[in-house]
């Protein structure tokens, strides 16, 4: 019995944390924003690359799904920004090796640990600005990574999914 209400316990706060972190401004009234444009440097980059041109289309459909409408920029409540955060970790690959003697109370031992490599990540950022005041008023950042080792159709996925549940959490307090 004591197994199951752990394991209940542990599924639920699993379920609790989410991959996608918001933040906003508590003082702007979200219901006043009806229409939203792409910033003038969403992405910021010169060209966009294959996965901003999945970004754009996935805050497009969500923002569409949210009733709002997309026109000029200066004509829009809110400019949708984003952009690609790359972040290095270290990884841990394969196993590390040691070797040991010992006699009684004594001994010797030599190890190598598993070899490490660099990973580069992007992390997803959204940003909200109302145009009125040039502030922003909405931010979600991914726990989820892209890395450079998935497959073109994965990272499709992955932003999909990531930008959905993003606007799941727009506007705030109806979650």
């Amino acid at each position: 019995m004591r197994f199951l209400m752990i394991s209940a316990l542990v599924l639920a706060l699993a379920g609790c944390a989410g991959n996608v972190v918001t933040d906003y401004n508590s003082s702007a009234v979200f219901g006043n924003y009806a229409s939203w444009a792409f910033a003038q440097n969403a992405g910021s980059g010169a060209f966009v690359s294959l996965d901003g041109s999945r970004v754009q289309s996935a805050i497009e459909r969500e923002l569409k799904r949210k009733a709002m409408r997309k026109v000029p920029a200066d004509e829009a409540d809110l400019l949708a920004n984003w952009k690609i955060v790359e972040e290095d970790r270290l990884e841990q690959t394969g196993v590390g090796l040691g070797f040991g003697y010992g006699w009684s109370n004594f001994g010797w031992g030599i190890s190598a640990p598993p070899p490490v490599r660099e990973v580069t990540e992007g992390k997803l950022v959204v940003e909200l600005v109302d145009t009125e005041i040039n502030e922003v008023v909405w931010r979600a950042a991914s726990r989820r990574y892209l890395t450079e080792h998935q497959s073109p159709e994965t990272r499709s996925e992955l932003i999909d999914e990531v930008v959905s549940e993003m606007f799941s959490k727009y506007p705030p307090g109806l979650e």
